[in-house]
């Protein structure tokens, strides 16, 4: 059991690194970035909340522990903003080599349950990881809504780039999630660019 326990403590204490990732987004009253620890933390509550709104019927618990885990990755990989450039191979290599690594300090049989529910977020094929999907491209659009605009001014988005790269996304897991932020959306871009 003491085995069990170390590799148990030593990836919670792995996970703590997570705080120290910045992403693009602030926190709504704008005083900093957000880190990717507070991200997950949010978007899992977005999801329990949201849970009506799914496409499907979907697993609230198992939709939960993906957002939990899904950005873990980004402790070796950082963080990647949609609006940004990157190479989508290359960062997709990374975070598999995270995910290799980071699900590895883990006992073996709660290492495969975990990196399983990554591996099913990263397909974004079953319900519950369109869902969650959804849920994690909706919340940082919200988020911008709420500061004028947040990383779409800084990354000089347009709504065409938005409506392809989260609209779409949001819309597969949560419809009616994304018809209400789309009025939105475009009353935004109406009257800002």
């Amino acid at each position: 059991m003491s085995d069990r326990l170390d590799a148990q403590l030593a990836f919670l204490d792995e996970a703590d690194r997570l705080k120290s990732v910045l992403r693009a987004s602030t926190l709504l009253d704008r005083s900093r970035k957000e880190n990717s620890a507070e991200h997950s933390w949010h978007i899992a509550l977005y999801a329990m909340i949201l849970a009506e709104h799914a496409n499907r019927p979907v697993n609230i618990d198992r939709v939960i522990r993906m957002l939990l885990l899904h950005d873990l990755v980004e402790i070796d990989a950082g963080d990647t903003p949609i609006h940004g450039a990157h190479d989508a191979a290359a960062k997709e290599a990374e975070e598999i080599a995270a995910a290799d690594r980071l699900f590895a300090l883990l006992p073996e049989d709660q290492g495969a349950e975990l990196r399983a529910l990554w591996d099913e977020f990263e397909a974004g094929e079953s319900d519950d990881a369109i869902f969650a999907r959804a849920i994690d491209r909706a919340q940082p659009c919200h988020g911008n809504l709420m500061t004028g605009g947040g990383s779409w001014i800084e990354y000089d988005v347009t709504e065409e780039q938005l409506e392809a790269r989260v609209g779409t996304k949001v819309k597969r897991g949560a419809p009616a999630l994304w018809d209400h932020i789309q009025r939105r959306v475009r009353a935004w871009f109406a009257d800002n660019r």
